[in-house]
């Protein structure tokens, strides 16, 4: 919102005319423009000077959405506004990534810079209505599974086995590498290990470009998505991976998780070798006696944050 659009790109994708300021809407809305705005920057929506013509008859529809269910008893304010924090930023990343691959489609057809606004437009009109199908789909399908999985658990103290999964010396490697090579193996590892941690029975939580964070109900899951992690890259030509898992309670929130186990999780990854697992000890406990895995306990170590323990390495048994 708020930049030039000579081009009509905006509307191209917004799919109708923008015709109100702030303050028309949040009239519209029937709540005072501060208020509108607290949702609207909740959203991810930076403010707009109050006489610039930015908003859609869809934003009066969603602002009023937003207001309704508060009005209703749905959610109370703060949780709405959690809610939209939510939605903003899941959206926002989900927006730049389609923007990104939208250009490489573009690159690829040798549509030159002058002609990509025209080809943009064109391109909205055809992609806009499936990706927003796709989008309500997905999200359905996930919230349904979310919901089974956690409606009659206690939020506040989940016990769950994490793992968490880097490439060795990335680094060092993003600095020998082209921008495109640097890419392709982001885009490589974020999709075999999403592919790994969701077939073996886990799920991912997010991946921060060289790395992801995983879960599952059981240690044995996340020591099994752990071994496939580590050995797919050596078939592949990809750089090494580490892994660090460990067992206990666990605090969700906004579809994130905290807590010590996830921050020993973290801790043993940067401690391994690579190609190697590092568990923590009721990691370990749990798969003791799992012919699957063999376990060897390694020297204690010092674990930023958390003091000595003893950690095992996990390999197959």
């Amino acid at each position: 919102m708020g930049r030039a659009d000579g081009d009509g790109l905006i509307e191209a994708f917004l799919r109708e005319p923008r015709r109100y300021t702030s303050h028309q809407v949040a009239e519209m809305a029937g709540v005072p423009v501060y208020r509108a705005r607290r949702f609207w920057r909740a959203l991810g929506f930076a403010n707009v000077a109050d006489d610039a013509v930015e908003f859609t008859d869809s934003d009066v529809e969603a602002l009023k959405t937003m207001i309704g269910m508060v009005s209703s008893g749905l959610y109370d304010e703060e949780h709405m506004l959690l809610m939209a924090r939510s939605l903003g930023r899941a959206t926002a990343r989900l927006a730049e990534s389609q923007a990104e691959l939208g250009v490489e489609e573009l690159d690829q057809a040798g549509v030159p810079l002058a002609d990509r606004p025209r080809a943009w437009r064109r391109r909205a009109e055809k992609v806009v209505p499936e990706l927003a199908r796709l989008l309500v789909y997905a999200w359905q399908r996930q919230l349904a599974a979310a919901a089974g999985r956690i409606a009659e658990q206690d939020m506040s103290a989940v016990r769950l086995s994490v793992g968490f999964a880097d490439l060795v010396a990335f680094t060092r490697l993003s600095r020998q590498i082209t921008g495109s090579e640097l890419a392709r193996l982001i885009d490589r590892f974020e999709g075999t290990s999403a592919d790994i941690v969701t077939s073996g029975g886990g799920r991912v939580v997010k991946t921060l470009g060289d790395s992801v964070l995983f879960v599952a109900d059981k240690a044995h899951v996340v020591a099994e998505i752990a071994l496939r992690l580590v050995e797919h890259p050596r078939a592949k030509g990809m750089p090494e991976l580490r892994v660090g898992l460990a067992t206990g309670p666990v605090i969700w929130r906004m579809g994130d998780v905290f807590g010590t186990t996830v921050n020993l999780a973290s801790r043993l990854t940067a401690l391994a070798l690579p190609g190697t697992i590092l568990a923590g000890p009721e990691t370990a406990e749990e798969l003791e006696g799992d012919r699957a895995f063999r376990l060897r306990e390694v020297n204690r170590l010092s674990v930023r944050g958390l003091g000595e323990l003893a950690p095992f390495t996990v390999t197959r048994g």
